[in-house]
């Protein structure tokens, strides 16, 4: 199978973290320009497709073939495309299981396939926002905002408590610093809409803009 990966150096690295099955052919893309070049290509993953602003104008030419995308914050619906959704946020990538959704069961058998390639097992999600585990982890970083906004200790006594206190692989401040809290902003406020329990804390909406 021969693979068109849109993707930066971080998610390319977290990406290649658990190998490739040696049947896959892969190239490497930074650019949706450069994707009319491997128009011959079985399959296309789209890392950058958040990052571009949810721009599917070079996707639509494609859809014969199973189409994965990186987005958190749109739905397969909102999208409006029949494309394939998967968490990939900086870090997540790097787990042995994929959280991905999809609308139909064909869809799903070309992705278990893709993703077998790649060395990683399917979570099935519903077509929600954020999937899962970037909610959960979304609000362990904001109420870790709201502690150091009510002056419960540092940023550096918070993660190191988290750590030690939960065998969290990292700290809430660590963990927003490795998928960026620009990232986490967006998704808490979106959920927000509708669920006022996600509601981000000034704190992380301020810092989100500073960076």
């Amino acid at each position: 199978m021969r693979l068109v990966i849109l993707t930066n150096e971080q998610l390319k690295e977290d990406l290649l973290s658990t190998g490739i099955n040696d049947s896959c052919k892969v190239h490497w893309i930074n650019s949706p320009k450069e994707l009319s070049l491997y128009a011959d290509a079985d399959a296309v993953i789209d890392l950058l497709f958040e990052q571009n602003g949810h721009d599917n104008s070079h996707l639509t030419d494609l859809l014969k073939k199973p189409v994965l995308v990186n987005s958190m914050n749109k739905t397969i619906a909102e999208i409006g495309l029949p494309v394939i959704r998967i968490n990939a946020w900086p870090g997540f990538l790097k787990r042995s299981v994929a959280e991905v959704c999809c609308g139909n069961d064909t869809s799903k058998d070309e992705a278990e396939k893709i993703l077998d390639l790649l060395n990683r097992n399917a979570e099935w999600i519903p077509d929600i926002k954020g999937f899962i585990s970037a909610r959960v982890v979304s609000m362990i970083i904001n109420e870790a905002y709201f502690a150091l906004e009510e002056g419960v200790s540092t940023k550096e006594e918070i993660d190191i408590a988290m750590r030690l206190g939960t065998n969290y692989p990292h700290g809430p401040f660590e963990w927003s610093k490795q998928i960026g809290l620009k990232n986490i902003a967006t998704l808490l406020t979106e959920l927000s809409v509708t669920e006022k329990r996600y509601q981000p804390a000034e704190l992380l909406l301020k810092e989100a803009k500073e960076q």
